[in-house]
């Protein structure tokens, strides 16, 4: 491990929750002549889920900085080519499944090389299916799955079929690539054809990739710890000791975090100033989507119950927290019926909250073409009649 400098900036908790929202495009104007795409490569990724309830979590992102931009806006802005022809993005493996800016698709070529390098995963791959897959592909892509012969088996989520467990080796490997999603469905076509070719190639070795990933993370983060730092673009905490000495962060100390710490050095050259956004956040938002983080910034303990018993639930299937002033202020678990948005259960960190939140509902509301918000449960009974209030003047 490289022997690092000794900080030389000390910053309050508060200094770095403010960087931090800046970082994250939540503190100051919205840069709305960049847009969607502004977005996207201020982020460096923004995570894919197939989960909808209020709106998937790709447009939740964008519209979280922004505000109302059409849902249709979104996904053209992230898949529409330019008028060159080449894509503004790309998905692959990043946090998770992400939508990355197309010039990043160098810098990924470690993670390609690693995919090819390791043993697969436990779906049976038959003779010959994946030249077949990359042969159709040349002839007639772009084309999803079901396009190249069906993406399962049988009706079993896991249980792919022969051609569908080709085609997402090619993705990985890197020979072939999301274009866009339709339907939710995976638009593949060859990398030669979808990436130009000025990016097609893999020659970055791989200090030199992880390097850029660590550089970016820290520049998205504002300021983060070696875990922060790694979870970004989900790399090992290895690589990222490797190359931090060299990736432009500057080491920090910050108030109460207890570990070493590193911030992008344009985040410490003026205090953070601006407007506070106040919104529902996607519980895969890149400011709250990993727990550690998000619980030291703001003293918040979040985590996605999708996946969790009914029973068992605390705040709700998809209990989206809710940004108001530089504070995570409570949750909404929402759901739609017809042109009603139904806050299913409502969380509220005290009665100074609840402007916020209903602020929030409602404009969340008006995104998704509700015309009326229904609150079914508010966690402190004693809330729910100035919630209500709230609501009935903002929809006045």
């Amino acid at each position: 491990m490289t022997t690092l400098p000794p900080p030389t900036t000390e910053l309050s908790t508060d200094e770095a929750r403010r960087i931090a929202l800046r970082a994250q495009g939540f503190l100051g104007a919205p840069d709305r002549r960049a847009g969607v795409r502004g977005v996207l490569r201020h982020l460096g990724a923004v995570q894919l889920d197939t989960i909808s309830v209020l709106a998937r979590s790709h447009e939740l992102i964008p519209y979280a900085r922004l505000g109302a931009v059409g849902r249709k806006t979104v996904d053209a802005a992230y898949w529409t080519p330019g008028s060159d022809g080449a894509p503004h993005a790309f998905e692959y493996w990043s946090h998770a499944a992400c939508i990355l800016p197309v010039e990043e698709w160098p810098h990924f070529a470690f993670r390609r090389r690693a995919y090819r390098a390791r043993p697969h995963w436990n779906h049976d791959l038959p003779d010959g299916t994946y030249d077949q897959v990359i042969k159709q592909l040349r002839a007639e892509g772009p084309l999803t799955a079901t396009d190249l012969g069906g993406a399962k088996k049988t009706s079993e989520w896991w249980d792919w079929s022969g051609t569908k467990v080709a085609v997402e080796r090619a993705l990985m490997y890197g020979e072939v690539v999301c274009t866009e999603r339709r339907g939710w469905k995976r638009v593949y076509d060859l990398a030669e054809r979808a990436v130009p070719g000025t990016l097609l190639h893999d020659e970055l070795d791989d200090a030199e990739c992880v390097r850029r990933l660590v550089r970016l993370a820290g520049q998205s983060l504002g300021v983060g710890t070696r875990a922060d730092i790694a979870d970004y673009h989900r790399l090992r905490g290895e690589q990222v000791d490797a190359v931090i000495a060299e990736s432009g962060l500057v080491p920090v100390t910050v108030e109460g975090w207890g570990k070493p710490a590193w911030a992008d050095p344009a985040a410490l050259e003026s205090p953070p100033r601006g407007r506070h956004r106040t919104t529902l956040l996607s519980p895969f938002d890149s400011l709250i989507w990993e727990r550690a983080r998000t619980e030291r910034i703001f003293g918040f303990t979040h985590r996605l119950e999708a996946y969790t018993p009914k029973p068992k639930r605390v705040y709700g299937y998809f209990a989206m927290p809710v940004l108001a002033g530089g504070h995570l202020v409570g949750r909404v678990d929402p759901a739609r019926e017809g042109r009603t948005l139904v806050a299913k259960q409502v969380t509220l960190d005290g009665p100074k909250a609840v402007p916020a939140v209903a602020q929030a509902l409602v404009e969340a509301a008006s995104w998704v073409d509700c015309t009326d918000v229904r609150v079914e449960r508010v966690d402190a009974p004693e809330l729910r009649a100035p919630l209500t209030r709230e609501l009935s003047h903002a929809l006045a």
